[in-house]
């Protein structure tokens, strides 16, 4: 995208927006139903699990941050900086399993919909793709992104803020139980952290800020200071909606199997509250969609100029080819969604290791900058942690074709 200017307007228009962009893709549909469905089993004690994949996910995404934001370089292009045609790989898992996510995007979208204004699902579906492709068909489509993200990450977390003072929870037990949990549940912890800083997720802020041109050793300060936001901004999402459910669950209500998330905040709010639910949910399926499709075209364009010149085409067929798949088919394609999840799980550490390598042994990739040994050592403890999510990833592949 190339409508982005050297103004300063625009340049805090465009960290805005890499830093909505990273925590709005973290928090989609998927987490959503998984803060539900873990705070129904857990209570107060999810708030040890929410606790601590947030400091896994700071320590992911300050070195990643760090390491494309200086170097100027794509995480794909690294990748073949280290070891040639690892990039390549790198760029197929990640488009990969962005496109087969961004069918369950599209899902969400329609889910939304379907509870804000009681629309079909399938025509909540395309409403939101065609939305979707309107703001990269755009002229400016860079600002657009950038906006829209902003504004809609904005009104999830003053909606969920609302529902989460109604529905009264208990924040000094869940206070107590980040600390000292009654149980501790790894899932919960490895599904977190799978599920927010796995596939495209990672990349997502950090290619948007080199894509706008803020890079380099001397942008230290402003990619730092956008990591942080935006681990902050995603912070503040995952705990108000856990503090909304929590409220509910507290009170004693019973959820609907089918659909937990809706029958917690009608229950919370009423009506309201399940229209609120929609809004929500459409627009994190929505800022998904967006995040997804964005993120996993970069990482195809720098393979050839023709690409970077078709960015904005590319990245409007694979919303419409995953649309059309949402479309065609009566349920999700869930062995595609398992398979996706997988190799989600193995690009996580194969990436996160290549970034962490360039910090530490390729100081001629990042223009001579003395990388900070704390956030390596960092990074590399939560490296142990991915390898980890990364073998059980093996295990769900082999069972696929077991």
């Amino acid at each position: 995208m190339s409508d982005e200017t050297t103004t300063k307007p625009v340049r805090r228009g465009t960290l805005l927006g890499a830093v909505f962009l990273m925590a709005t893709s973290a928090v989609g549909p998927g987490f959503i139903t998984q803060t539900t469905e873990f705070t129904v089993q857990l209570g107060a004690a999810f708030a040890f699990a929410i606790v601590v994949s947030l400091l896994v996910d700071a320590a992911v995404q300050l070195n990643v941050w760090r390491v494309v934001g200086v170097s100027g370089m794509r995480a794909q292009d690294l990748g073949n900086k280290v070891l040639p045609g690892l990039g390549y790989v790198m760029a197929a898992l990640v488009v990969f399993g962005g496109f087969v996510f961004n069918v369950g995007n599209v899902a969400g979208t329609s889910l939304g919909l379907d509870a804000l204004l009681g629309l079909d699902v399938k025509i909540g579906g395309l409403v939101s793709a065609l939305i979707a492709v309107g703001i990269f068909a755009s002229r400016r489509a860079g600002v657009a992104m950038d906006r829209i993200v902003v504004a809609l990450g904005v009104l999830m977390i003053a909606v969920t803020v609302y529902v989460a003072v109604v529905s009264a929870p208990p924040v000094g037990d869940a206070m107590r139980q980040a600390v000292l949990p009654e149980q501790v549940s790894f899932l919960a912890i490895t599904t977190l952290v799978g599920g927010t800083v796995g596939g495209y997720i990672t990349y997502a802020g950090a290619h948007r800020l080199v894509d706008a041109g803020v890079s380099g050793p001397g942008q230290v300060g402003a990619i730092g200071r956008s990591a942080i936001t935006s681990l902050l901004v995603t912070g503040v999402m995952r705990v108000v909606l856990f503090l909304a459910v929590l409220g509910v669950v507290a009170g004693g209500a019973s959820l609907a199997g089918d659909n937990p998330t809706a029958s917690a905040f009608e229950a919370a709010a009423g009506q309201v509250g399940l229209r609120l639910f929609g809004l929500i949910l459409w627009a994190a399926g929505i800022t998904s969609v967006i995040g997804a499709a964005y993120t996993s075209v970069s990482f195809l364009v720098t393979f050839s100029p023709a690409l970077e010149r078709a960015r904005n085409w590319l990245v409007v067929g694979f919303i419409g080819l995953s649309a059309t798949v949402f479309l065609l088919v009566d349920e999700a394609p869930t062995t595609l969604l398992v398979l996706a999840g997988a190799l989600n799980g193995l690009i996580l550490p194969v990436g996160f290791g290549v970034l962490l390598w360039v910090g530490w042994r390729r100081r001629d990739l990042l223009g001579g900058y003395r990388y900070p040994a704390g956030l390596l050592v960092v990074g590399a403890l939560a490296w142990v942690l991915t390898v980890y999510l990364g073998a059980n990833s093996l295990s769900g592949i082999a069972a696929l074709f077991g």
